[in-house]
């Protein structure tokens, strides 16, 4: 693939997903599950020859992340309590390292993301996260961790995995460049205007579209993360720079090749006042925040952490057209699934 070239989005060369039986009982989809199941694999050991504790993440609770990118939250009667499915686990990833100090989930996420997103080939309404979060560790401590992960867990793939990828035709050397050194970084200012430079028209205050991700993406070889968010683009749970007001301490990881997204994380607000004021900025009550508030306001550890997409990061590996082939049972955005 060229640096000119992205990757087919699901309209353009790939249906959506067949039914269960067709799915399940096909080789492709066996070879990447393999993959993927290489990919959780390594995932633990890294992380656990590192110190880290494997926890099981909640997947309903009063409130979820409520920076998901335009996507809705799903309610449901928790005995009369209106309750959430995950979004994302990011406010538990705090409590938890009040157990330890570096702890990780494999966790089911449930996002209803916009219509529009069922065409980018990257969006599911179902999907899992390598999640991670570090106590008093620093944004620069957190990429760290972050890039010997994704570094690990390819080692262990191509190492592993040379007969499916094969026959996914996915060339192990793509990931050459990827292990021959520190991963690239530049800041959304950067970001926009090396796309304002490619055409197109990036708000600098305003998060990365989705298009603009994948063009962005395309310019590369290895991944690279992006960082400095302007506030407002992400939770309140993202940590103001305290020297650069109006800038965000966090990153998302991208992958080359037009491929996108792979990971986002940031240092995390932990002071109760600072917590509060960015909670207001958002116009949310900070009554439904109510257990985590009172776990802040009692002292909750200083933090970085981030969330890597399982699916996402085994399509980039395995070479897939589409998001959905790296999922056993598959649900796109408005689409009516098993």
């Amino acid at each position: 693939m060229t640096q000119t070239q992205l990757p087919a989005t699901a309209g353009e060369s790939l249906a959506g997903p067949p039914g269960p039986r067709a799915h399940l009982t096909s080789p492709v989809t066996q070879a990447v599950l393999r993959v993927q199941n290489q990919i959780t694999a390594a995932a633990r050991e890294y992380l656990s020859g590192d110190g880290f504790v494997e926890m099981l993440p909640p997947i309903i609770g009063p409130v979820t992340d409520p920076g998901a990118r335009g996507a809705k939250q799903v309610d449901i009667d928790f005995y009369g309590h209106r309750y959430k499915l995950m979004t994302s686990a990011i406010l538990y990833k705090q409590a938890s390292l009040l157990a330890f100090n570096r702890i990780f989930y494999i966790a089911p996420n449930v996002r209803l993301e916009p219509l529009e997103t069922s065409s980018t080939a990257r969006h599911l309404a179902e999907f899992h996260q390598i999640d991670v979060e570090v106590a008093h560790a620093s944004r620069d401590d957190i990429l760290l961790v972050a890039q010997g992960l994704v570094s690990h867990i390819i080692r262990r793939v191509t190492g592993t995995m040379a007969a499916e990828l094969a026959f996914l035709g996915r060339d192990p050397r793509a990931f050459d460049a990827l292990l021959a050194g520190p991963f690239g970084r530049m800041t959304h200012h950067e970001a926009a205007e090396s796309l304002h430079g490619l055409g197109h028209d990036q708000d600098p205050h305003a998060e990365i579209d989705w298009y603009a991700e994948r063009l962005l993406s395309a310019q590369h070889e290895r991944p690279f993360f992006v960082t400095d968010y302007p506030k407002g683009s992400r939770g309140f749970y993202d940590r103001e720079n305290p020297d650069r007001p109006g800038t965000l301490m966090n990153f998302d990881l991208i992958a080359p090749e037009g491929y996108g997204e792979l990971c986002s994380g940031s240092e995390r607000e932990f002071e109760y006042r600072r917590i509060m004021a960015r909670i207001r900025e958002t116009g949310e009550n900070p009554a439904k925040y109510g257990w985590y508030l009172d776990l802040v306001r009692e002292g909750i550890k200083s933090s970085s952490g981030f969330g890597i997409g399982l699916e996402r990061l085994t399509r980039y590996i395995a070479g897939l057209d589409a998001t959905w082939q790296a999922n056993a049972y598959p649900k796109l955005p408005g689409v009516v699934s098993p």
